[in-house]
């Protein structure tokens, strides 16, 4: 790798995981050619830390918002207060939000609810989405191509004919440590295909660390590792990844 800076998209340093090395493990990230972080809420109280990190770490910025996960019968929808943290300089976005099937059904029609109030929200103060779409893809693709947004699906792990149809809305497919895993061909396919003027690059940390670390916590440093794997995909070089996807959110995130 040359001089080329890491941008990575998607990070939870609000983790629990972080817990004992957070200040510690950010404050290295420039000396890893790190230049942004998007840390992305779950929640009211994590959208707020995620805030407090983005005011700490001139390189960090914030995404607020609820997970799908943190929605049950008993969400209140603060609208309110996401209008008020979205005043923040630092906020860059509304996410993380979405659909998550693969855990639980039971709140299918709350987060379904709760998906297209942010969505709403997004428009209304012009801001872009960042989507978790898990074993919920077709609600997830109707309701995307319903409301139109600008921003990514995180993660991705749809189909070439989904990557397409988003693709085609000018939304973006972020892609992660998943790509470097051995049984990961569908995304293989998937990224040699679309152009990578479409990639955002991102980590999840602390989750989904790329081989060689697989199985550890990720940071935002690891993604060196993603863009190689790309790299090798689309037969050119780690440097133009990584300078291509780090346009690539600086444009989406108006950053």
């Amino acid at each position: 790798m040359g001089n080329a800076y890491i941008f990575d998209s998607h990070a939870h340093y609000d983790d629990k995981r972080f817990d004992d090395n957070r200040d510690e493990t950010l404050a290295k990230m420039p000396e890893n050619n790190v230049c942004g972080i998007i840390n992305c809420g779950t929640d009211i109280s994590t959208s707020e830390f995620s805030i407090g990190l983005a005011q700490k770490y001139p390189f960090v910025f914030a995404a607020i918002g609820y997970h799908p996960e943190s929605v049950d019968d008993n969400t209140v929808f603060e609208k309110e207060k996401l209008i008020e943290l979205a005043d923040n300089k630092k906020v860059v976005a509304i996410g993380e939000i979405g659909l998550d099937y693969y855990w639980d059904t039971t709140f299918k029609a709350n987060q379904i609810d709760f998906f297209k109030k942010q969505l709403e929200l997004a428009r209304e103060l012009n801001l872009p989405v960042i989507i978790h779409d898990r074993d919920a893809h077709g609600d997830t693709l109707e309701i995307v191509k319903q409301y139109k947004p600008k921003g990514v699906l995180h993660c991705f792990s749809g189909s070439i004919e989904m990557a397409r149809e988003i693709i085609k809305m000018g939304m973006y497919i972020g892609v992660g440590g998943v790509v470097t895993f051995k049984n990961s061909k569908k995304l293989t396919e998937i990224v040699k295909e679309i152009p990578l003027e479409r990639i955002l690059l991102e980590t999840d940390a602390p989750y989904l660390s790329p081989e060689p670390y697989r199985g550890k916590t990720n940071n935002s440093a690891y993604i060196k590792f993603v863009a190689e794997k790309i790299a090798e995909i689309k037969n050119l070089t780690t440097d133009e990844v990584l300078s291509v996807t780090t346009k690539n959110v600086k444009t989406l995130f108006n950053i």
